[in-house]
């Protein structure tokens, strides 16, 4: 084998030969980081198999992993082997040289669908030694010789030392994917390595994915992303429909598999139900409903998405308070569900015995309102999350923190798994003591090193947190004093106004920049059509009576808006003119002739089209009746 790169790196802290036996576990067990091509790996513990006529293993052999949760701690890890296809017996180990080494069985997973490849590494002498195999005929496993690689460490002189990765180019043959080319191997996989090798890394978190099968998970994700991928076409709301309809299916992906896992553990054969509290705009809790999970979503404002989805997607449009109980649901789901987040472990403890949740923090929120820092040590988001675990803990839940992976710097969830004991009227004391002390102007107790929180500005909470709650009074469940459930949002958009004023206002902008122009264009239908001249939006509004501007001002973007909305003004901010429609309009089938041309019935010149080529009816007696029939009974 020839070297086909090579990284100098100096070690002036001494973090070598560690460092590099860190760098080169990132690549056998998370290639995904470097390599996009690939969705993870499934790696079996490693072995060390002694052979006869070998010596021991030098000075760089790496020590046991710290980190990682032990195999086979979960059933899907024990299951994992047997999705990834990888060989039973390794029996591909009797053909390579005699000697002692560390080996380790690896099983790539391509992220297209591809079948996944298993590998074995074995360490010797501050190398790493690749040998992927391939399955014979027979079903035997060999390896295949000709893409064998090594990433080799040495140590030059002092602090110097080099990184390399040798191989046969002769002989190697790539595929982009689970083989790389050997020059992407040489140029970026090593510089990788050597970045790796010497930086000094403060990991908060734990590993993506530690809880569930990596195979299972890409299997899974895979299905479930060219089952939905069509969504992103028609996604109908304004938000990035890329971001979030893959983000959806992958959260999905991640339950979908937790639940089989809990199934296969506790011997279940009906899925697991839930309920997903704050659901926004409703795909996941489509996707689960589609996969066979019983369940229903609650938010407070509807989105226009959910239209889409059909009858068999169960979604209410109210407000959520903590005093409700869910006991038919077996799990809670609480995905970027703000002032909701801390109390979805209150509400899953006190809606039965069984009840599981699974959290997605994003916004830091308190029991009674923002969430305010209380250690300077941690990052907000690490105190934050470490708070909402302890929340989940008071209310007897065993809780494990994983890492999705979604398209998300918030992307740590927190899941109630079990009950950690019997519940009784002693650790319901406990919990409503634990939310009392977070209540404003209760008793504040500070961390180690903490700081004290600043003052909340929400004097209508601290004057409700002085009030002995109802629940304490009565012994009864009841909305927690301080507590504001988000309401009914109101659309502020222009489009609920009285369609005369928007009327009256349109009219008036119109004839504002007809003025602009000279009036000898006014007069012939052969005369160029006159577009009116452009006014700054501070001058229009100048011409505004107060009411209606006060009215205005209600609306999220005011006047701005309100022009925006009637199509026949046009124009950035801060001048705005009439629209100019093309010579040869398109005309859609279905939304044609439903509503009166404005240009026809307002402009002194009429409409710059003849009315076949106009969209909008010139006219009552042009108006599509059938159609607009039809729309009302839809909205109906």
């Amino acid at each position: 084998m020839e070297a086909v790169g090579e990284g100098a790196l100096r070690d002036p802290a001494g973090r070598l030969p560690d460092g590099f036996w860190a760098a080169a576990a990132v690549w056998l067990e998370r290639p995904q980081v470097a390599n996009k091509r690939l969705s993870g790996a499934c790696a079996e513990p490693p072995l060390r198999v002694p052979r006869a006529g070998g010596g021991a293993a030098g000075a760089a052999e790496p020590p046991p992993s710290p980190r990682g949760r032990p195999r086979g701690t979960f059933p899907s890890a024990r299951r994992g082997r047997e999705g990834c296809g990888v060989p039973a017996a390794p029996r591909a180990w009797r053909r390579l040289p005699g000697r002692r080494f560390r080996a380790q069985l690896t099983c790539v997973l391509p992220r297209m669908g591809l079948n996944p490849l298993p590998l074995f590494a074995d360490v010797l002498n501050g190398r790493m030694t690749f040998l992927p195999l391939e399955e014979t005929c027979q079903g035997q496993y060999k390896v295949k010789v000709g893409n064998i690689y090594q990433i080799r460490l040495r140590h030059m002189q002092d602090d110097e030392w080099t990184v390399s990765v040798l191989l046969n180019p002769e002989k190697y043959v790539p595929d982009g994917i689970v083989y790389p080319k050997a020059e992407w191997l040489g140029n970026q996989l090593i510089s990788k390595l050597v970045k790796w090798s010497t930086e000094i890394t403060k990991n908060e978190f734990k590993r993506t994915l530690s809880l569930i099968s990596v195979a299972r998970y890409s299997q899974v994700y895979q299905e479930l992303k060219e089952k939905y991928k069509e969504m992103v076409k028609v996604w109908p709301e304004v938000t990035d429909p890329e971001k979030f309809v893959y983000e959806d299916v992958a959260i999905a992906t991640y339950l979908l598999v937790l639940w089989e896992d809990e199934r296969a553990r506790r011997g279940l054969s009906e899925k697991q139900s839930f309920l997903d509290l704050g659901c926004g705009n409703g795909l996941l809790v489509h996707i689960l409903g589609n996969e066979g999970h019983p369940g229903k979503g609650i938010d407070v404002r509807r989105r226009k998405i959910w239209d889409m989805y059909g009858p068999q997607t169960c979604l209410e449009e109210r407000a959520i308070n903590p005093d409700h109980l869910y006991p038919e649901a077996d799990w809670l789901i609480g995905n970027h569900s703000d002032e909701l987040t801390p109390w979805i472990p209150v509400i899953a403890a006190r809606s039965s015995s069984s009840c599981r949740y699974f959290l997605l923090p994003c916004c830091f929120f308190d029991f009674y309102g923002k969430y305010n820092r209380r250690q300077s040590q941690k990052s907000q988001y690490r105190e934050y999350l470490d708070f909402v675990a302890e929340v989940g803990t008071v209310c007897g839940f065993q809780v494990e923190e994983d890492c999705l992976r979604i398209p998300s710097t918030k992307r740590v969830c927190l899941i109630g798994v079990s009950r950690t004991g019997a519940d009784g009227p002693a650790l319901e004391d406990e919990r409503r003591e634990f939310i009392r002390k977070r209540r404003p102007g209760g008793p504040v107790t500070l961390a180690p090193g903490g700081s004290r929180p600043r003052p909340r500005q929400e004097q209508s909470l601290s004057a409700a947190g002085q009030r002995r709650c109802a629940e304490e009074r009565e012994g009864r469940p009841s909305r927690p004093p301080g507590f504001l459930p988000r309401g009914k949002e109101q659309v502020r958009n222009c489009t609920t106004l009285p369609h005369a004023l928007v009327d009256q206002v349109a009219l008036k902008v119109a004839h504002l920049l007809l003025s602009e122009t000279d009036g000898s264009l006014l007069h012939g239908p052969s005369s160029p059509w006159n577009r009116g001249g452009s006014l700054p939006l501070s001058d229009i509004a100048g011409h505004l009576d107060k009411a209606t501007l006060k009215t205005l001002k209600k609306e999220h973007g005011g006047l701005q808006t309100l022009l925006r909305n009637n199509h026949q003004v046009e124009g950035e901010r801060p001048r705005k003119q009439l629209r100019a429609r093309p010579a040869r309009a398109r005309l859609p089938s279905e939304a044609t002739k439903t509503r009166l041309c404005w240009f026809d019935r307002h402009h002194p010149q009429g409409c710059p089209l003849p009315s076949a080529s106009c969209p909008y009816a010139h006219g009552s007696a042009e108006l599509n009746q059938r159609r607009i029939n039809l729309k009302k009974q839809t909205d109906t």
